[in-house]
């Protein structure tokens, strides 16, 4: 497994080493000390999701409030998504820049995204279903959202009509939306350093 740093601070890239044979595929999709050992920290794992998407959905802008802020993991088990990390961290060197990963069921690759980053995707193909490993349960009082179709992201989905759920239609754009501060997320990461 080979795990890169994208070009926005606590973004990364992961490519799983795949053995294949006449049965199929084998791959570690995730490894607790490889992970850790890249990012500086282990990801504490507290929920697992699955969201399956028809093609043309976009999910996201989605992160949560720092603190507790919500560390994520994802891969697409099935089909192909348009991955995309936004920098949504007030104060950042890197605030407001997002960086795309195509995530599909031939390279089985995955992001890790830390806490304080925006998380979307858009589905290239019908039934594109994704895995999210997450560092903290749900917390509706703490999840947000920007609409990922603001002009001020400049984000260029590859949908002709990209299809919203109504919460990321409504959402706000980046400059409206109630952000984490850089400071706030890099205080939060070093606590978890600390007592990893």
């Amino acid at each position: 497994m080979r795990v890169q740093s994208l070009g926005i601070e606590g973004a990364w890239e992961v490519v799983p080493l795949q053995h294949s044979d006449n049965r199929g595929v084998f791959l570690e999709w995730y490894r607790h000390e490889r992970l850790a050992e890249a990012v500086g920290r282990p990801l504490e794992l507290a929920q697992a999701n699955l969201s399956v998407s028809a093609r043309g959905v976009v999910r996201g802008i989605h992160f949560a409030d720092v603190p507790p802020g919500q560390a994520k993991y994802v891969t697409c088990v099935r089909g192909a998504v348009w991955d995309v990390v936004v920098d949504l961290r007030r104060g950042s060197p890197t605030f407001g820049r997002w960086e795309p990963v195509r995530l599909d069921d031939t390279e089985r690759r995955a992001v890790y995204l830390a806490e304080g980053l925006g998380h979307g995707f858009c589905a290239l193909t019908g039934e594109a279903t994704v895995a999210y490993l997450c560092s903290t349960v749900y917390n509706p009082a703490a999840e947000r959202a920007v609409n990922p179709l603001d002009g001020s992201l400049g984000i260029t989905w590859p949908a002709v009509e990209p299809v919203l759920s109504e919460r990321d239609a409504a959402a706000p754009g980046l400059d409206a939306a109630p952000l984490p501060s850089y400071h706030d997320c890099l205080a939060l990461a070093g606590t978890r350093r600390r007592t990893a």
